[in-house]
């Protein structure tokens, strides 16, 4: 039986590890816990913007995901749920968390006024393309993104 609970500071270790357990996470995330705490602190204190986890009976952390509520003037003011860092843990995955994980999310952007929930993932992920599209989402735009280096 799993949990969705707000992460606690204590649960960010646990998180990286599953953001690192990753095909592209690998290369990206780091061991020094300071700026992930320090970006989870920030997190906290911005309204409708939620890091959440699915733990077990025994409070083990398997899977996150952060949520972020959007308002906005288009689609008639339309307030939009934004879901990033989505992860499963490696033996957990296939086992329905992830449907079990969106289903929460639905919940969580209902509660909130959210009339759509949007997310982007990296083109190179094709068995999360084939996941998200069979909880009815649809690829019905093109991200694009830029790094901003220091200046």
């Amino acid at each position: 039986m799993l949990n969705f609970r707000r992460a606690r500071r204590a649960d960010v270790p646990a998180i990286v590890g599953l953001l690192a357990d990753d095909m592209l996470g690998q290369g990206r995330e780091r061991t020094d816990m300071a700026p992930y705490l320090t970006a989870f602190d920030a997190i906290g204190q911005e309204g409708g913007n939620q890091v959440i986890v699915a733990v077990d009976g025994a409070g083990a952390v398997l899977a996150t995901y952060q949520i972020t509520v959007i308002s906005g003037l288009s689609l008639s003011a339309a307030r939009r749920a934004q879901v990033e860092s989505v992860r499963v843990a490696r033996g957990m995955r296939g086992q329905g968390v992830g449907k079990a994980m969106f289903d929460d999310v639905e919940m969580r952007a209902r509660a909130a006024g959210c009339s759509l929930i949007q997310l982007t993932m990296n083109a190179e992920r094709k068995d999360s393309r084939k996941f998200y599209e069979a909880l009815g989402f649809s690829a019905s735009h093109i991200g694009f993104k830029r790094a901003l280096t220091p200046s």
